[in-house]
């Protein structure tokens, strides 16, 4: 579990450490979810869930992003987002929070993860869990081509964006797609709703929920 004391109130400023255990025996088949999780959502777990469930693996490890490469929105404080995630996935035993990103500091990019988790554990296979809408820009990551070798890609479909195993014009992306139930959410529409008032209960787990009304989270927020 994650310990939030751990974490500094601006990720920038921790150096990294060295949060992922030297594993040893049989390798494992381990999901990866990456992220803001700003905040984690039921559509997060579901997808994690699904994936976990239908390709077999022993674990999904989520990774919060410090800095996404992306994004231009301000985020809400490393401790926080991690305390979230804690808070969400507390009650399933395959599900892992890991916080490589957050104590590297700097721009979160998934190629340096791979590569690090790989001289780490190179017995393991990753498979990257990734939303179609992720999958569609997925040739735009740094260094897409060296992370595509890093792990087996993982798609998660969702209506709107396409459904082709691999895309005619990016071959050398081959991907996985996984079938899971269409929840039409996102962490903006979360933010949104808080800062409008809208209730968000069922819409993130309630530890969650909580915990947000507590720290009065993304009270007065606009720049969604």
């Amino acid at each position: 579990m994650v310990n939030p004391k751990c974490i500094e109130k601006e990720a920038p400023t921790v150096k990294e450490k060295a949060e992922l255990e030297q594993e040893n025996g049989r390798g494992r088949q381990i999901g990866i979810m990456g992220g803001t999780f700003n905040p984690v959502h039921i559509a997060h777990l579901v997808a994690a869930e699904q994936a976990m469930t239908k390709l077999r693996l022993d674990e999904v490890w989520f990774i919060p992003d410090n800095i996404p490469p992306n994004k231009n929105a301000p985020l809400t404080s490393a401790k926080d987002r991690a305390t979230m995630l804690d808070l969400a996935t507390k009650d399933n035993p395959k599900f892992r929070v890991k916080l490589l990103e957050l104590f590297r500091g700097g721009v979160s990019y998934t190629v340096d993860t791979m590569r690090y988790l790989k001289e780490k554990a190179p017995q393991n296979n990753y498979y990257l869990i990734m939303g179609s809408d992720q999958v569609n820009s997925f040739h735009t990551w740094k260094e897409a081509s060296t992370l595509a070798k890093l792990v087996t890609l993982v798609g998660i479909r969702r209506p709107g964006y396409p459904q082709d195993p691999q895309y005619p014009q990016y071959p050398q992306y081959p991907m996985i797609w996984v079938d899971a139930p269409d929840i039409q959410l996102s962490s903006t529409a979360i933010r949104r709703s808080v800062a409008t008032g809208t209730s968000i209960r069922y819409l993130v787990p309630e530890a969650v929920r909580k915990y947000i009304v507590e720290k009065g989270l993304y009270l007065g927020e606009t720049n969604f």
